[in-house]
């Protein structure tokens, strides 16, 4: 049987081939379309279960089946598997444009909202109808035949284009390795960085250290590397990669403009103003005057806070490290050694208190102690050896749901750290469905030995997906398009995880999960005093830099001609010199690797970060006035957050749990952005 048509339990990777993809996407867009018409066709009233259910279950066999093989084209990506998926997604997309235009199906949703048995659903019932309903709307349902047609165009020339962008800069990101022979060049790396460097060339056939731009590489060495010839070559392939200077056929330069093109044309076929209008429909902020404001306000409040971190580092490398000019490639460099001398600790040293093996547990035990959960090992088909897999249940006993893990770098990853799902929740015949969800990170892998050890912003990293996890498995909603982050507005979707990153700078939490990788001595009291101390040291310009990447996201989609004169790298340039203190050189390429806004689903929507960590902060504060730990304020983020997912808006939810509407002020003051 083919692995991907079985849906009568967890994904069947281990049987796994590329050939798999075509012939079940075929018979499952097959079935499915034949299921369409036969409802559509229908003479009956429609109903909840004689018409929405039969699609629900449909859908979730076709999104169940193609998911798996999207996440693994973004975890064990070849030649082969990318050729398939690039094959097969155009007939998703097509799928799923016939679907959201279809008049038959539309007319069926518009009567059962109508019917008198609406009233009698369940509140995320009638959510998930209106949301269908919206999105019939927004996926062309009521265009002519001839516009009909220009949007099925645009939205499958949409998916090939950004799934090329991230191929794109996959690629070049692996094209690039630096060989150095002589350890004398490598000053100041980490001794763990240089053994995974050693090990790297020795793999290649090669004596002494192989970099490269994958993050567990190229971070270390624009942190510590005492060669700043170094730092600038390995900064300067970093900056340009998918650019005009490299392999012209990975440049994503025309990409960006083309994406840009149709995103607004697609939006006007509908009748938005631009596409950041059409983007902001379904989210809680309602214009893009109202984002603009908000990153504006925070801009104010930030820049001053920015500006005096720049002109202390540029003192102190000045002063102490010689450096007269600080370049881009300096920064992250400068910045350590500033936080070493100013804090008296340096991320290295508090890395080896935070093994894998202690990690995980202690984050574990919160999310236990929190919820009233019970998280342990579980059995299940792996794509990668490096995986693991988790069962979440209830201390009763019975099972929520299960997870894997995948958290080391490996050439056939894309980058960054993602949540995504595996099994949505929902209710069966045969009763409830349990979710299961992916959890992907690109942290180094264990090396001589020991296990991997993360860096505190690396155990935040992980918090943070975790906490997207546990929003789509705690989910009590029994209906796919509501339950967990679906139906989520996309602004508010950050919550549960930005929540989560909290929790990291608790002693009470961190303490119990750490352990030295060679005494096993737990993290003092004392280094600990001083990371908090430094949290929020440079938070000034952590906060301009978000800020600008979100402006630009959200002005090139708004206010931005595509067909003028002016580049995107050219608006990047307007934004930077309205709201940033920090300029790169004129080669960065910073918009050519952007995946989020041009390859993922946060175009337009680049401002949720911040966004949601308004809520996520104002939602902490009602822990740190209960108690971090408190079982009883868990259970109530738990119950009004996590549970309800998609199926009420996000600012009821908000206010169930916090009482209230959001403010900003536990934000600015974790922050250190408010006046003490």
């Amino acid at each position: 049987m083919n692995p991907l048509l079985d849906f009568s339990g967890l994904p069947r990777f281990d049987e796994f081939r590329p050939e798999h993809v075509t012939p079940a996407v075929d018979e499952l867009a097959r079935e499915n379309r034949a299921l369409i018409e036969r409802l559509a066709a229908d003479a009956a009233a429609p109903a909840w279960d004689t018409f929405v259910t039969p699609l629900e279950d449909a859908a979730e066999r076709l999104a169940r089946a193609w998911g798996q093989v999207a996440h693994l084209n973004a975890v064990m990506n070849n030649p082969e598997l990318r050729e398939t998926y690039n094959a097969n997604l155009p007939k998703i997309t097509q799928y799923e444009t016939e679907l959201t235009q279809h008049p038959g199906l539309f007319d069926k949703f518009k009567r059962l909202k109508a019917s008198a048995g609406f009233e009698r659903l369940e509140r995320a019932q009638k959510k998930f109808i209106d949301n269908q309903l919206r999105d019939f709307r927004r996926g062309g349902a009521e265009l002519p035949p001839g516009k009909k047609r220009r949007f099925t165009e645009i939205r499958d020339r949409l998916s090939r284009l950004g799934s090329r962008f991230d191929d794109n800069l996959l690629d070049t990101t692996n094209a690039f390795a630096h060989h150095i022979e002589d350890e004398r060049e490598i000053a100041g790396i980490p001794a763990d960085v240089a053994q995974a460097a050693r090990e790297a060339a020795s793999r290649d056939g090669k004596a002494g250290f192989k970099f490269t731009l994958h993050a567990p590489s190229y971070l270390p060495v624009m942190q510590y590397a005492e060669n700043r010839g170094l730092r600038e070559l390995m900064y300067r392939a970093y900056v340009t990669r998918a650019a005009e200077f490299g392999n012209s056929e990975w440049d994503n330069t025309s990409l960006i403009i083309e994406i840009v093109k149709l995103r607004q044309e697609l939006a006007a076929l509908l009748g938005f103003a631009g596409f950041a209008e059409y983007s902001l429909e379904p989210k809680m902020a309602e214009t893009p005057a109202q984002v603009l404001g908000f990153l504006n306000k925070l801009a104010v409040r930030a820049r001053p806070y920015a500006e005096r971190d720049l002109a202390e580092l540029a003192h102190f490398a000045r002063e102490e490290l010689g450096l007269d000019r600080l370049e881009a490639w300096d920064l992250a460099f400068a910045s350590e050694k500033l936080r070493l001398k100013r804090y008296a600790f340096s991320e290295q040293e508090v890395k080896h208190y935070l093994p894998e093996t202690k990690v995980l547990p202690g984050m574990f035990r919160l999310v236990e102690q929190l919820y009233g959960l019970a998280i342990a090992p579980a059995e299940a088909p792996k794509w990668h050896p490096d995986v693991r897999f988790f069962a979440i249940r209830e201390r009763g006993g019975d099972t929520v749901g299960q997870f894997y893990t995948d958290l080391y770098a490996r050439a056939s990853k894309r980058g960054g750290a993602w949540m995504d799902e595996a099994v949505p929740r929902r209710r069966t015949a045969g009763g409830i469905q349990k979710p299961a969800a992916y959890l992907n990170c690109n942290f180094a892998a264990p090396v001589g030995g020991r296990p991997a050890l993360f860096t505190h912003d690396e155990v935040i990293t992980l918090f943070h997906e975790f906490g997207h996890g546990l929003h789509h498995l705690l989910t009590r909603v029994d209906y796919v398009g509501v339950a967990g982050i679906n139906g989520v507005e996309w602004d508010a979707v950050e919550l549960p995880s930005q929540f989560m990153e909290n929790f990291c700078w608790e002693w009470e939490v961190l303490a119990p999960m750490t352990g030295h990788v060679e005494t096993g001595a737990a993290l003092p009291r004392t280094l600990f005093e001083k990371m908090r101390a430094a949290r929020n040291f440079q938070s000034g310009l952590a906060m301009v830099r978000q800020i600008e990447f979100a402006l630009f996201d959200m002005r090139l989609h708004h206010d931005f001609d595509p067909h003028g004169a002016k580049t995107a790298l050219e608006l990047l340039g307007e934004v930077r010199n309205r709201v940033a203190v920090v300029f790169p050189p004129a080669y960065n390429r910073f918009p050519n690797s952007f995946s989020h806004i041009f390859a993922g689903s946060y175009a337009a929507g680049y401002y949720s970060y911040k966004w949601a960590e308004v809520l996520s902060a104002d939602a902490f504060s009602l822990f740190e006035e209960n108690g971090i730990l408190d079982p009883k304020t868990g259970e109530r983020f738990r119950d009004e957050i996590l549970a309800v997912g998609g199926g009420r808006p996000a600012l009821e939810s908000f206010v169930a749990f916090r009482g209230r509407e959001p403010r900003i002020d536990a934000l600015l003051r974790h922050c250190g952005l408010a006046p003490p």
